[in-house]
């Protein structure tokens, strides 16, 4: 969600009369409660994944596309758009046909490093595709590829890393490090379980933000009560975060996470080494945005079955390297693209100035 957002703020930013927007996803997710945060517009259609189901569900999904097709066709003549901003997810699809079918320009933004089904078929309807970084190129028509980078808050690349902790409530201790851990939106259980377990040693080392997600929210919140008073200021359990995530990336000196597309522009942006837990489901697709990290020096990767033996003694030997992450951090830095966001803005403009040419 984060990018599309992004793009909408530099869009609303930089045009003296900043183009209406209308977000389209799934009712009752976080894409509600993220747009009406933002001050964006919500439309919730129906859609379903296909692939990997048994036969019933197959005919279920189908069912909910050929609903979310017929909400998107009323949707797109409702709101007669001049451009469809495409980033995944199952929605796209009966979006995208139906804007397909009523003469819209589809722009597509790919964040990940491999395009999942859906994209991968809809890219033939796309009149350009953004990605994140030139390896996803081999998946789509060289005439519509356009290498934009992933578009990040602008306050990533500002803000002081000695003011964030402090915002944060974080020690100003001298050679007190700060360890961010965090599964995504939802968080990670796996990762979660690994942290608690040997949270007492990392304590000894480092103060750690640690984003749970809701459903671990309760039991990282009692392991906090349990510590030893010296320790329990220095844990710093939350089931999410907001407006607070970039002051968190900026504080931290170490990050442990998943490598869901977000580590591609986020760790760059504040040149934040990483020890990365790929996502083993899904057609284990995270490892590739892993390995992007990895390849460039940014990164180090654990399996995710090897967690509770590995990450302990990782973040440790990370900690105790200030020149080793500092090296890190740099190579991180190198892959920052910090006009994405204006990038991936001028090709929505383009694109809409094409119907309305064709329209005038």
């Amino acid at each position: 969600m984060y990018p599309a957002l992004t793009v909408a703020d530099w869009l609303a930013a930089n045009n003296p009369q900043p183009p209406a927007v209308c977000w389209v996803g799934s009712a009752g997710g976080v894409e509600e409660s993220l747009t009406a945060r933002a001050g964006i517009r919500f439309e919730g259609i129906s859609a379903a994944g296909l692939r990997g189901k048994d036969p019933l569900a197959i005919l279920e999904g189908l069912g909910a596309l050929s609903r979310g097709l017929w909400q998107a066709r009323r949707l797109v003549a409702a709101l007669q758009p001049d451009v469809l901003f495409v980033t995944g997810g199952y929605v796209c699809v009966p979006v995208t046909l139906a804007a397909r079918l009523a003469g819209v320009p589809v722009v597509i933004y790919l964040p990940d490093m491999i395009p999942g089904l859906a994209i991968r078929v809809l890219a033939r309807f796309a009149q350009r595709v953004a990605l994140t970084a030139p390896p996803a190129a081999r998946y789509f028509r060289a005439s519509q590829v356009v290498v934009t980078g992933y578009p990040v808050r602008s306050e990533l690349f500002e803000r002081d890393a000695g003011e964030a902790r402090a915002r944060l409530g974080l020690s100003m201790e001298e050679g007190l490090p700060v360890l961010l851990v965090y599964g995504g939106s939802q968080g990670a259980h796996s990762i979660n379980r690994a942290v608690v377990q040997g949270l007492t040693t990392l304590l000894e080392a480092a103060q750690v933000i640690h984003l749970s997600g809701q459903r671990d929210a309760e039991w990282t919140l009692a392991q906090r009560a349990s510590l030893p008073g010296s320790l329990q200021a220095r844990y710093r359990p939350y089931p999410y975060m907001y407006e607070e995530m970039v002051d968190a990336l900026v504080a931290a000196d170490l990050v442990v996470s998943r490598a869901g597309a977000s580590v591609l522009g986020e760790f760059p942006a504040t040149g934040l080494p990483a020890v990365l837990v790929p996502y083993p489901y899904a057609g284990a697709h995270q490892w590739d945005n892993a390995r992007y990290l990895l390849k460039a020096g940014a990164a180090t990767a654990i399996a995710d079955a090897d967690l509770e033996r590995d990450l302990v003694p990782t973040v440790l030997d990370l900690l105790a390297q200030d020149e080793r992450r500092a090296a890190m951090g740099h190579a991180a830095r190198q892959l920052a693209q910090p006009d994405a966001a204006q990038r991936i803005a001028q090709l929505l403009l383009e694109a809409a100035g094409s119907r309305q040419g064709k329209s005038s």
